[in-house]
Formats: structure tokens, sequence, C-alpha cells
């Protein structure tokens, strides 16, 4: 499944009202500024920080 180009345009990361990445592979929308990873459920994108992943070290470089 992928996330439609014009909506990753329109999405911010809530908390950072920064630009997010898309991890195809984990089905994360990514942001680096607060290091999270926002999960992509059934095709909807969760915007929660409570719902969120935080990024590993790596990760947020």
């Amino acid at each position: 499944m992928t996330i439609d180009s014009k909506l990753l345009e329109i999405l911010v990361c809530p908390l950072t009202r920064t630009v997010l990445q898309y991890d195809r592979e984990r089905q994360e929308l990514v942001s680096k500024a607060a290091g999270l990873a926002y999960p992509i459920r059934d095709g909807v994108a969760v915007m929660l920080a409570s719902q969120a992943r935080p990024l590993s070290g790596p990760e947020r470089i």
C-alpha cells in the first residue's frame, strides 16, 4: 500500500508541524524532528503521539 503524494504534501507532524517522510516498508510516517514514527493502519495515518513509535538513535539521522 502506498500513500497519496498529495496527502503527504498536506500532512505534518502534529507536535512539530514539520514535514513527514513516508516509510513504505514499515508503513509509517516519520517525523525526524519529533523523533517519532506514526503508524499507518488499514490505509489511515494515525497521527497521535501516544500511538507513535519512538525512533531509535540511527533512525533519527
